[in-house]
């Protein structure tokens, strides 16, 4: 049986995992950065937490890991996957250019292996500089990140990180101490993703098929995939908060 309990400090689901297909929370900004404040002070002087941050175009990702961090702003670094897309120069040189662009967001457009190799140095260094992604010119920049080394807590966030396939897997043995997926209806996924398209430009039309043609498959392997990985399925309560 589905269960669902009122703890009186917020809306806590939970979903039993046989008859439900996962375990998930509901819960809030206000109650995750509670956590990870808790997290925080129990770390030792250059002791690291690594959080995974997983979920589906459209599911609410950036916008949570950006609210913790502002709640927490000296215990949180955020370190988004956006960065490791490919530059546009690269997918020109792809056997396939159009449908590279055209499905750009797909896990083939992202450099997982240099991803991976500098989120597996980054833990081991305990800092990095890593490429963030300036969505006015469509491409990552430089060192645009800093990890700085001491205690924090680090969360990475991105749609396929807690993907079943190398070199997203070798994430879970090698980097994460905790792995979340971030749970959404899909419809609602794909409203949200639209609303983005359109408000970047598109015509209702374009962004309608380019959320059927890239977005939703995108999605679709992600929740397939990714819930089964993490130690932790939450979904934010819309009650009191919205993440677009």
């Amino acid at each position: 049986m589905c269960l669902g309990i009122d703890t009186g400090a917020g809306l806590l689901a939970i979903l039993n995992s046989r008859e439900c297909g996962m375990q998930s929370t509901y819960t809030s900004y206000d109650q995750l950065a509670g956590e990870l404040a808790m997290i925080f002070d129990g770390l030792g002087l250059d002791q690291q937490h690594w959080i995974g941050l997983a979920g589906a175009p459209g599911s609410g990702k950036s916008t949570l890991a950006e609210a913790v961090r502002e709640r927490l702003p000296s215990a949180i670094t955020v370190i988004p996957m956006d960065g490791y897309h490919y530059y546009r120069h690269q997918l020109d040189a792809m056997e396939q250019p159009e449908m590279a662009h055209a499905r750009r967001g797909a896990p083939f457009t992202f450099d997982a292996e240099r991803l991976v190799d500098h989120l597996v140095a980054a833990r081991a260094r305990g800092q990095w500089l890593f490429p963030s992604f300036e969505h006015g010119k469509g491409d990552p920049v430089e060192s645009g990140i800093e990890l700085k080394a001491g205690r924090q807590i680090v969360i990475v966030e991105g749609n396929y990180l807690l993907l079943d396939s190398e070199p997203w897997s070798l994430l879970r043995e090698q980097v994460f101490d905790d792995t979340w997926y971030l749970d959404l209806d899909l419809e609602e996924c794909a409203r949200r993703v639209m609303n983005r398209h359109v408000a970047t430009g598109k015509s209702p039309e374009v962004a309608a098929h380019r959320v059927a043609t890239n977005d939703r498959p995108n999605a679709e392997l992600v929740q397939n995939e990714s819930p089964k990985n993490a130690k932790r399925v939450i979904r934010v309560d819309s009650m009191g908060e919205r993440a677009e």
